[in-house]
């Protein structure tokens, strides 16, 4: 059963691979940038992301000290382009008091533990669920564990994959089951998942005759 899955999950990526090339995700200059983005990004578009996270940059606070210090009121005015940006201050505060109880604020030295039980206790932060700890974890560091959101189990539960109510945490499993535990696979892939979704595999009307995934898995 899981070497017939790997089959199907491998060819999928090759195919979206040919078609799109590789997506350069997640774009940052720092891994601690990946993980501020990856809680911004919470019921937002990227490019409101962008805005916010460039407001940080601007007045030179992107860093674990410069927003561990900064008022929470001031946190959410330069993120105000991203949404919701009280709710997120307060989320990147809980995540910056983890990193300093956990790490003194040194997010290499919390990457540098065993994968599942840092994925446990991430996940026991206010406001971080599984797929913004999955996302710290592949693209801030390098851990391997697949990241799943909505694209992705349109795509899988359009070509007759997984239920359409299926759990995050059973998609996730999909993947980690059945493919190697490679970093730069799974970052890629997802992010080949997320541009498939976002160009082709919409929510309604989706480009079926356009789509490099088309007659997939028939």
């Amino acid at each position: 059963m899981c070497g017939h899955r790997e089959g199907i999950l491998l060819d999928l990526y090759n195919r979206l691979y040919k078609a799109f090339g590789p997506r350069h995700w997640w774009p940052a200059d720092t891994p601690f940038e990946v993980a501020v983005g990856a809680i911004l990004t919470q019921n937002t578009a990227w490019r409101n992301v962008k805005k916010a996270i460039g407001n940080l940059k601007e007045k030179g606070l992107l860093s674990p000290g410069g927003l561990h210090n900064l008022p929470i009121s001031a946190l959410a005015e330069h993120i105000r382009p991203s949404g919701y940006y009280n709710i997120k201050a307060k989320r990147l505060k809980h995540f910056l008091r983890f990193l300093y109880q956990e790490a003194d604020g040194d997010l290499d030295r919390l990457m540098g533990r065993d994968l599942d039980r840092l994925r446990e206790t991430l996940l026991s932060v206010n406001g971080i669920g599984p797929e913004t700890a999955d996302s710290i974890l592949l693209y801030a560091g390098n851990k391997p564990t697949f990241v799943i959101d909505t694209y992705t189990k349109r795509i899988l539960f359009r070509h007759r994959l997984l239920p359409e109510d299926v759990s995050y945490e059973e998609a996730r499993s999909f993947f980690m089951d059945c493919l190697r535990p490679d970093v730069s696979m799974f970052n890629e892939y997802h992010a080949l998942l997320v541009h498939l979704g976002h160009v082709f595999c919409v929510k309604t009307n989706p480009d079926c005759t356009r789509c490099p995934a088309s007659g997939w898995n028939e």
